[in-house]
C-alpha cells in the first residue's frame, strides 16, 4: 500500500519504514514512552514499529512518523489508529525526546484530522488520553476536543475519550495538508 505523504508549514508526516527503527527504539526505552505501553525491550519497540506498519495495510490508515522538513530530524509518530479493541478511530499521538513544548503534536495531529475527514471521509473522531497525561490532554483541548467519557482497555487500562469537533464545527474548514 501506498502511504500518503502530508506536510504542514513545518513538518513532513511520512509513512513509518525500516529507518524508524532507532527512533522507536529510543523512544520506548525511555519514560517518555509510559502512557502507550513502555518502556518496552528493544524487541518489542521492533514489534511495535511492525504494528504501526502492518495497521496501513489491516485498515488502509494509520500513524505518521513525523519530521521536521528543515532538517529531517524525525520528532514523533502521529496519525490514525484504530486497533482491534480501540472504541473507535482517533487521533494519536507521540513525541520523542526533545521535541515536547514545540507544538509539533498539535500541528501533526491537525493534519491527520484533515486527512481523516476530509480523504477518508470521517465524521467524528476521538482521542484517547491516559488520566495522568496532562500534557496530551492539552494537545486534544487545543484541537477543539472536549472530554467525552472515560474507555477501559483490557490491556492499556483506564483512558479518558476526547471527542474532536466535526468538521462541519470546524471555523477554517480543516487544513489541505495531503499531498
Amino acid at each position: 500500500m501506498k502511504i500518503p505523504t502530508l506536510h504542514t508549514e513545518r513538518l513532513t508526516l511520512r509513512g513509518p519504514d525500516a529507518r524508524d527503527i532507532e527512533p522507536m527504539r529510543a523512544f520506548y526505552a525511555s519514560d517518555r514512552s509510559r502512557f502507550v505501553g513502555g518502556p518496552l525491550t528493544a524487541e518489542l519497540a521492533w514489534r511495535h514499529l511492525g504494528t504501526e506498519i502492518g495497521h496501513w495495510t489491516l485498515r488502509g490508515y494509520g500513524r505518521w512518523m513525523v519530521e521536521v522538513t528543515e532538517t529531517g530530524e524525525i520528532v514523533g509518530n502521529v496519525g490514525l489508529w484504530n486497533p482491534e479493541g480501540w472504541p473507535e478511530p482517533e487521533i494519536g499521538w507521540d513525541l520523542f525526546e526533545g521535541a515536547e513544548g514545540k507544538g509539533y503534536a498539535t500541528e501533526a495531529a491537525l493534519a491527520a484530522r484533515a486527512y481523516a475527514y476530509d480523504v477518508l471521509g470521517w465524521t467524528t473522531v476521538i482521542s484517547l488520553v491516559k488520566p495522568a497525561n496532562e500534557a496530551s490532554a492539552r494537545v486534544a483541548a487545543r484541537m477543539g476536543a472536549f472530554l467525552d467519557t472515560e474507555f477501559t482497555h483490557e490491556r492499556w487500562g483506564h483512558m479518558q475519550v476526547w471527542r474532536h469537533p466535526a468538521p462541519q464545527d470546524i471555523a477554517d474548514g480543516g487544513m489541505e495538508a495531503y499531498s
